[in-house]
């Protein structure tokens, strides 16, 4: 029965996976070719967002595999056999529980290391890719709109990176126009954003108003582009990167760098740890389900419904705990409430697949 669920989780973790991938992978994939950028940074990209996918499919997968390969043996009387010999729910759901602890792990795993770090890694290559894409913005000998209003023209750029005659027109604003000229000039970073260092050039600023001209001649001088990126290019922390450990022991510095309360990021660090306990309850619940159901040559579909319906009422106590926790941040206890209430579910289809006098004992009869 392990080795049967094991194989099952296999194969739906794999359809899921390949389904929610290849629909972001498109949007991912234009979005890149059209900015210039090469298919082996795609392929960079698509697997730094893999494991928050896996762990986004991986409890469902768990799920429909413990749901299949239940219905399986139901199908082929194996169950009814293994019961006839004196088995209970309880020794029956053995093998199912280690399949649930083995896909608990993989969802711990997931949740508390993997996707931390790979969406770290991916947040910062974003950041790479922007500072990339502006410096591809100037090619030179040629006049160039990054955006409109804005030209520039590059005479030379030199293997080191400096730019040589550099020529800039900024015409965005329909009062003033500003031309900038500089014998070189340098792209760098300041406070997260990108900047281009002109040095000994000269700035003029032209009204058009009542057609007056000032001229300025300056040593060095810089000249913003992060609107010539698409997006924000400054590199900010988000929860998602950090680790359960540091949200856990959340301080008021990564209060301040998220925008979030320490409240809150304890209580997000509290929910990664419960995601391993839903995960169980939805094994379980896909095998217990089943055992309400004897043999029947029309299949065990009811209790297939039920268990479907039995994972929404889970994951609707799951969404109102998370709407409690928005209201009472410091209750972090909320994390947990659906997973013991996933299990006391489990309980008690368990309890009632064993008693003769039960619904487990009404589904029976209906069935056959």
């Amino acid at each position: 029965m392990l080795s049967r669920m094991l194989t099952l989780f296999g194969f739906f973790a794999l359809v899921l996976v390949l389904i929610y991938w290849i629909n972001n992978a498109v949007q991912l994939f234009d979005r890149l070719i059209a900015d210039g950028q090469s298919t082996l940074v795609f392929l960079e990209f698509s697997a730094l967002s893999l494991p928050a996918v896996i762990l986004r499919i991986l409890p469902i997968a768990a799920f429909a595999a413990a749901l299949y390969a239940t219905d399986r043996l139901a199908a082929d009387s194996e169950l009814v056999v293994v019961q006839a010999t004196g088995f209970s729910p309880f020794r029956l759901a053995r093998p199912a529980m280690a399949y649930a602890l083995i896909t608990a792990l993989f969802t711990a795993v997931l949740a508390n290391y993997l996707v931390p770090t790979s969406l770290k890694i991916y947040y910062q290559r974003i950041t790479e890719v922007s500072e990339s894409l502006t410096a591809r913005l100037f090619t030179e000998g040629e006049f160039q709109t990054p955006v409109d209003g804005v030209t520039v023209f590059i005479r030379d750029v030199t293997p080191q990176g400096e730019l040589v005659d550099i020529f800039v027109s900024d015409a965005r604003d329909p009062e003033v126009r500003h031309t900038y000229t500089a014998s070189r000039a340098y792209l760098v970073r300041n406070e997260d954003r990108p900047q281009l260092v002109m040095i000994d050039g000269m700035a003029q600023s032209l009204r058009l108003g009542n057609d007056s001209l000032l001229v300025t001649q300056f040593d060095d001088f810089s000249y913003d582009l992060s609107a010539f990126v698409t997006g924000n290019p400054s590199r900010t922390i988000k929860v998602e990167e950090l680790t359960t450990s540091a949200l856990l022991k959340a301080d008021a510095d990564l209060s301040a760098a998220t925008g979030l309360t320490i409240e809150r990021l304890t209580y997000l660090g509290h929910e990664r740890i419960a995601l391993s306990g839903l995960t169980i309850a939805a094994c379980m619940i896909g095998f217990a389900t089943l055992l309400l159901g004897g043999f029947s040559r029309f299949g065990v579909w009811r209790q297939m419904v039920f268990a479907v319906f039995l994972i929404i009422l889970v994951k609707l106590v799951d969404s109102a705990a998370i709407s409690l926790s928005a209201q009472y941040p410091q209750a972090w206890a909320l994390a947990y409430v659906p997973s013991l209430f996933g299990f006391v579910i489990v309980w008690v289809l368990l309890s009632l697949s064993g008693r003769p006098f039960s619904l487990g004992a009404l589904l029976r009869r209906q069935s056959t």
